[in-house]
């Protein structure tokens, strides 16, 4: 079984500093990566 292609990506703009995971083609999960954890997550609608 594959793992699925949840696109960890590293934002830039306005959300410089935060990364990003994608729940499905139209939710990420956004959140800032400091010290080994993730803070400020949000769910976010890209579209």
């Amino acid at each position: 079984m594959s793992r699925p292609a949840n696109r960890l990506e590293r934002l830039t703009g306005d959300r410089s500093g935060q990364h990003s995971v994608r729940i499905n083609i139209r939710w990420r999960i956004c959140f800032e990566w400091r010290e080994g954890d993730a803070y400020n997550v949000e769910i976010v609608d890209y579209h």
